[in-house]
Formats: C-alpha cells, sequence, structure tokens
C-alpha cells in the first residue's frame, strides 16, 4: 500500500495553526512550588544539544540539590500561634484599680505611704474579662507613672467579695425583651453603706431590700445610712428592719439645711475605719455629701433634687478615695433600679431570715408570690404576727423583681 501525502494545504483547513499553539492561546507549564524559570541552555550543561536541554532534566538537576530550607511554604490567613505557651509575667506588679474611665483604669502602685498613680489598659489576653474599682490586678510595661506613660493589665487576682446588678431596663435589640444583663459594679469591698433619705427623695424599702440581697450574696456585710432626719423621723422606716442585725447610721442637717450635724458622720467614719466601703443609693439623697464629709479633700460634686422628686446626676463613675484614718470609700453612680436576676429563689430565702422559718410549712412548688391556687405559708405566718406585712411585701416585691417585673426608679 503506498504511502499518502499530506496536502500542501492541510486537510481541508483553510489556515494553518502556527507550531506550538494550543487551544485558547494557552501553554503548558510546570506546576511545581516556587520554580525558578530557566532556560535549557543556562548552566554548566549549556551548548549540549545545540544548546538547549529539556526543562525537566534541569529541574531534575536543581531538586537533588535542594535543601528543605529552600521551600518557602506561605501561612494561611487564620492560621494559629505555633505554641500555646504564655508568658507568665513574673515581673507584674501587684496595684488596685481605683478609677475606671473609657477602658483606661488608674491603678495604685507601691507600699501604704509611698504610694503612685499609674495608668494602665486592658491587656488582649485578658480577653472578655472586666476589670472594675477595687480589682487588685497585676500590671507590667511602664509603671512609673509619669505623663504620657501606659502599663498593661495581665492579669487579674480572685475576687474577695462582688457587689453586682442586674440592669432590668436593658432591651435585647434582637428581640425586644428584657436582657437581664448583669454587671459587676465593684470587687473586694468589705462592707455596703445603703445610702436612703427620709424625705426629698421619698425613700423605696423596695430599693434597700434588693441592695440587702445583693450585700448579703455577694458577701458584703450591709450598712443603713439614713439621711435628712430633720424632715422626717427615721423610726417608721427603721420598723421593718428591726429583725435584722442591721447597723444604722441617721445624719441631720444643722444651721439651715447647710452643713451636717457632726454626730452622724463621725459614726459613720468609725464603721468605715480600716475598711473598703462601697456607698449606694439613688440620685440626690446625698452620697456625694457623706464622701466630702469623710474625705475633706475629695471635692465630690453635690447638687439638689428636681421638683418631680428625683436627684440629679452628679456622679458619673465609680471612684476609690482613700480614708484619712486608713481605709477606703467607693462613690458610686446613683442608680435608677437594682435588679436581681442573678439571684436565686434559695439565695434570696437565706437573706430573709425571718421569713424563711415559715416556708418549711409551704406545700411543694410554691412560689411564695402568693397568687396561684396554693397556699402558701408565709401568710399565716405573717397573720400570726410573726413578721410584718411590710417585711412580706418586700420579699414578694424582690421575687418580682428577680423576673424583671418590677420596677422601682429612683
Amino acid at each position: 500500500m503506498g504511502r499518502l501525502r499530506r496536502p500542501p494545504d492541510g486537510h481541508r483547513r483553510r489556515h494553518r495553526r502556527p507550531a506550538g499553539a494550543r487551544r485558547g492561546g494557552r501553554r503548558h507549564r510546570v506546576h511545581l512550588q516556587d520554580t525558578a524559570r530557566l532556560r535549557g541552555h543556562v548552566g554548566p550543561d549549556a551548548g549540549c544539544c545545540g544548546g538547549r536541554r529539556h526543562r525537566g532534566v534541569v529541574l531534575r538537576r536543581l531538586e537533588d540539590s535542594w535543601e528543605n530550607e529552600d521551600v518557602r511554604i506561605r501561612p494561611g490567613k487564620r492560621s494559629r500561634p505555633r505554641t500555646k505557651t504564655r508568658p507568665t509575667h513574673g515581673e507584674a506588679v501587684r496595684a488596685m484599680v481605683i478609677t475606671v474611665d473609657r477602658g483606661r483604669y488608674g491603678c495604685l502602685v507601691g507600699d501604704p505611704g509611698g504610694e503612685h498613680l499609674v495608668v494602665a489598659m486592658r491587656a488582649r489576653e485578658l480577653g472578655r474579662r472586666g476589670v472594675v474599682v477595687g480589682d487588685e490586678v497585676d500590671l507590667v510595661g511602664d509603671t512609673s507613672g509619669d505623663p504620657d506613660t501606659l502599663a498593661r493589665i495581665v492579669r487579674i487576682e480572685p475576687r474577695r467579695s462582688v457587689l453586682r446588678r442586674s440592669r432590668d431596663d436593658a432591651v435585647d435589640p434582637n428581640t425586644g425583651e428584657t436582657a437581664n444583663t448583669e454587671r459587676v459594679l465593684v470587687a473586694n469591698a468589705d462592707q455596703l453603706a445603703i445610702v436612703t433619705a427620709l424625705a426629698d427623695p421619698e425613700p423605696r424599702t423596695g430599693f434597700i431590700d434588693r441592695c440587702l440581697v445583693a450585700a448579703y450574696t455577694g458577701n458584703l456585710r450591709p450598712v443603713l445610712v439614713l439621711t435628712k432626719s430633720d424632715l422626717a423621723d427615721p423610726a417608721v422606716l427603721l420598723s421593718s428592719y428591726t429583725a435584722l442585725d442591721l447597723p444604722v447610721v441617721v445624719t441631720r442637717r444643722v444651721d439651715g439645711g447647710r452643713v451636717l450635724d457632726p454626730a452622724g458622720p463621725d459614726e459613720l467614719r468609725e464603721l468605715t475605719a480600716d475598711r473598703t466601703t462601697v456607698l449606694v443609693g439613688h440620685s440626690g439623697v446625698g452620697k456625694s455629701t457623706l464622701v466630702n464629709t469623710l474625705v475633706p479633700d475629695a471635692d465630690r460634686a453635690t447638687g439638689s433634687v428636681t421638683g418631680v422628686g428625683k436627684g440629679r446626676h452628679t456622679s458619673t463613675s465609680a471612684v476609690a478615695l482613700a480614708l484619712p484614718g486608713g481605709g477606703w470609700v467607693i462613690d458610686t453612680p446613683g442608680v435608677r433600679s437594682f435588679g436581681l436576676a442573678h439571684v436565686t429563689a434559695d439565695d434570696l430565702l437565706e437573706t430573709f431570715t425571718d421569713l424563711l422559718p415559715a416556708t418549711a410549712d409551704c406545700p411543694p412548688g410554691c412560689d411564695h408570690t402568693g397568687s396561684g391556687d396554693a397556699v402558701c405559708a408565709l401568710d399565716a405566718f405573717v397573720a400570726a404576727g410573726g413578721a410584718s406585712p411590710e417585711r412580706l411585701a418586700s420579699f414578694r416585691r424582690l421575687l418580682a423583681s428577680r423576673a424583671g417585673a418590677a420596677d422601682d426608679l429612683g
């Protein structure tokens, strides 16, 4: 059979494709990592085979001389750290947080008598852990306290006590329901001074009861401070708390209401000596006035009561102030509500020692609200004179406030 010749113009093709061209204009590539583009005639074998060698032969010769360090591997965008070992910060300095202002924390460093203030920020390794006034922290970095210096808080020591409340007025933007977010106000305090005015503004027993529960459950000693006794008799309010072992301090204004009678502040000064005391209360009850009396150099702003019987907010942030005779007093901003969503029913019952024995006669599953079909034994206990109706009403208001139903705005 004879050999067929190829037509000079190709097999019915009008245009001949150039040699080496492929469909789509692509050229063959060698898919290797970080390969050098070398021509065949470059290298020690230049001149062989007419000055051209196959590219694969050159690459094989290069691969024989490669080491592992010669290959560069690019890490991913979200690569994890190469080790989980973190610094121990053995050179950290112990300090006490006395002010908090927009992500900057004023920390007191040094022994008593030689302290100096250091401005610090929260380190990233703390995560979402919040730092509050009263916390004992460890600082690294520039702890000299010089102007324009900034240290870092790398560790928070375990807290001995915590004053926390739930924001019952906070609303979840996604669901529109009450969020009941928990917020820590102060840490490592010894006692809680509940400041309440006997008049102007009117006292609210529900707020006092909530603060008492927060103090007992937070390992704080409660102290009741009643101000403006020159406008109302404190005996009516104190009758609801006679069953509790509760220290009470009563202050009054003299000389036309311009100054405080020194008897009340002197008694409060004895209770706060060598202790860390937190002052909490509604706006306008006289917290800042008491702080200025206990700490003459504090110069805390004071205000008057509005025409509707509510105080004006003068303190905008919590601050710890050193007492001249030893100890600390922490002034807090006026609060509108003191929620207890973080407190369980068992914790609440343990704080009402006068009502706790009567719950043994309650039927199983009793919610102690007195609104269901089951008869609560607390009603019969109060009717028999075991406790005052005001105490039972306060207890049930606390139960409602835990669910965010009660409101005691100041």
